[in-house]
């Protein structure tokens, strides 16, 4: 490992030199290119050297060991507990750092959820989760912006998309695919039954033109009037777009805007994101065998946590937490919850790396 690790060292400080030469910085892509290498090397490498100068500190201590006063010596075994336990410490943190990296962490993120069994209740709590999404967006001082949002009767969203745009959105938000469940009392429920509805969420990186190429002859564009209410509202020109992508059948369509342009601009986006994350997956299946590290399969159908607001509890069935802070949650205090997920993830990725 530290072979390897010495070897990263060597090319940071060799990426260092480079920055610093007047012929890479006038040439921009070459220089934007070479920063960002440097970038994803830095933490890791200031780990190491951090790792370095603890190993030299414990070496010095243990030195002491050897002197002739026995009160610098109980100083020094005292010294030595703290600095090997956080050279312990600091080996699995680029233990952890080695692990191959997701080439999606660093990407924005489209956000989809999707009312489903429980009527209205089931659209509320879509837009539960919605807000909840977005209030951690904001901790993080990320951008939310609504792709398209379809409302129920009642104030909630039978679907609603959104691009959340941040540093490293994906790698946050990855773990949040899958089926989510609520069981509280609905506010229409006069017998103060407990109801139980769920609604789906797709995580999917956003697509940039370098992942995912969209050949015209593959593309279908169709487009027709906004539905809407009723009065001066109602849209009166064919502004809402839907596009299909031939070859896999993926239909994304867009009516939020009143341009036929910017809808059929933000039907692109998404339509790209989802062949990307299709590709994903494909691969993901694939290599069935060898991606034993990842926490639940992200599966749509697959109920991955339980809100339960009579008793003021969260659970992620994937690690067996059970958060008594459902308000905090709500209001999108969930890192607890996404941390408890990547260090499964890390986890079960060192487990075989042992294997």
């Amino acid at each position: 490992m530290f072979a390897k690790i010495e070897n990263l060292e060597k090319r940071f400080e060799d990426l260092e030199r480079q920055l610093a030469s007047p012929e890479v910085m006038s040439d921009q892509e070459r220089y934007r290119k070479l920063a960002k290498a440097h970038a994803d090397l830095r933490e890791i490498i200031e780990v190491y050297r951090k790792y370095k100068d603890t190993a030299a500190q414990l070496q010095a201590g243990r030195l002491l060991l050897q002197d002739g006063d026995p009160e610098i010596r109980a100083m020094a075994q005292e010294e030595i507990k703290g600095l090997q336990a956080g050279l312990e410490a600091l080996e699995r943190e680029l233990t952890l750092r080695l692990l191959p990296k997701d080439p999606m962490d660093d990407k924005n993120i489209i956000l989809e959820i999707r009312a489903g069994t429980g009527g209205e209740e089931a659209s509320l709590f879509a837009a539960d989760l919605f807000r909840m999404y977005s209030r951690y967006a904001e901790t993080k001082n990320w951008k939310v912006e609504i792709l398209s949002a379809s409302a129920s009767d009642t104030g909630g969203y039978k679907e609603v998309i959104a691009l959340i745009t941040g540093h490293k959105a994906y790698s946050h938000f990855k773990y949040e695919a899958g089926t989510h469940r609520v069981q509280r009392v609905p506010a229409t429920e006069s017998q103060g039954r407990i109801h139980t509805s769920a609604a789906t969420v797709a995580i999917m990186p956003e697509a940039e033109e370098a992942d995912v190429v969209l050949k015209p002859e593959e593309l279908r564009f169709d487009v027709y009037r906004s539905s809407g209410p009723g009065g001066q509202s109602v849209n009166t020109t064919d502004s809402a777009v839907r596009v299909t992508h031939l070859p896999t059948g993926i239909t994304v369509a867009m009516q939020d805007e009143k341009s036929q342009h910017k809808n059929k601009a933000k039907a692109l986006k998404v339509l790209q994101s989802r062949l990307l994350q299709a590709e994903q997956e494909r691969l993901q299946a694939e290599q069935a065998e060898n991606r034993r590290a990842q926490v639940g399969s992200g599966d749509r159908s697959e109920r991955i946590r339980t809100y339960n607001f009579p008793q003021g509890r969260v659970t992620d069935h994937r690690v067996n937490l059970t958060l008594y802070k459902l308000d905090a949650v709500m209001q999108g205090d969930i890192q607890e919850l996404v941390d408890a997920l990547t260090t499964a993830t890390q986890t079960e990725a060192l487990k075989n790396q042992t294997e």
